[in-house]
């Protein structure tokens, strides 16, 4: 039997990189400042680290699913080369309003609904109650909570965010960077 996994569920735009809105073309992907070395001190410390997003751009016909498998892997062996092996990445094309008719329903993987996570936990064999999500919005909080996951962490951003998510998150922290001092004193 393999071994269970403790996660850092990370979502991606503001969270991982700046968000632009609808970011897919690497020159526009940009690190938030301190990211990298964060999740570095988390896989250090035994975390799978697992990237969560929604990309509802696919679906509205902003860009393509080539285009954001392209960007992944370029983000991938970005963090690889940084010594940081990303243990998945698992994304939600769809979106209510969508563009394309196979993207456009209500799925169980668009957060705020867990199957992201949920998917990965098996997948990976990761362990829930050992496991932090990461997350800029509200939904990242729902979906962390929906998939029974331990700690919820809402990243601020220097962005105004609302009483729900300030309610509901078990952390909050204005960057990613922050975080590692903060859980492991």
């Amino acid at each position: 039997m393999n071994k269970i996994t403790p996660a850092i569920f990370l979502d991606r735009d503001g969270t991982i990189n700046i968000d632009y809105g609808h970011v897919y073309k690497i020159n526009d992907f940009q690190f938030i400042e301190g990211s990298i070395e964060a999740m570095l001190k988390f896989k250090t410390m035994g975390y799978a680290i697992v990237v969560v997003t929604n990309q509802s751009g696919i679906g509205l016909g902003i860009y393509t699913e080539k285009q954001f498998l392209q960007l992944s892997k370029w983000m991938n062996q970005f963090l690889a080369d940084c010594g940081i092996n990303l243990d998945g990445i698992f994304f939600c094309p769809h979106h209510p309003d969508a563009k394309y008719k196979k993207y456009r329903q209500k799925c169980k993987c668009r957060k705020p609904e867990p199957g992201l996570l949920l998917d990965a936990q098996l997948f990976l064999n990761i362990d829930a109650a050992s496991s932090i999500m990461i997350g800029d919005k509200y939904t990242d909080i729902l979906a962390g909570k929906a998939a029974n996951i331990k700690t919820n962490v809402l990243v601020t951003s220097n962005n105004l965010k609302t009483n729900e998510s300030m309610t509901n998150a078990d952390i909050i922290i204005n960057s990613i960077a922050n975080l590692p001092e903060k859980l492991f004193k």
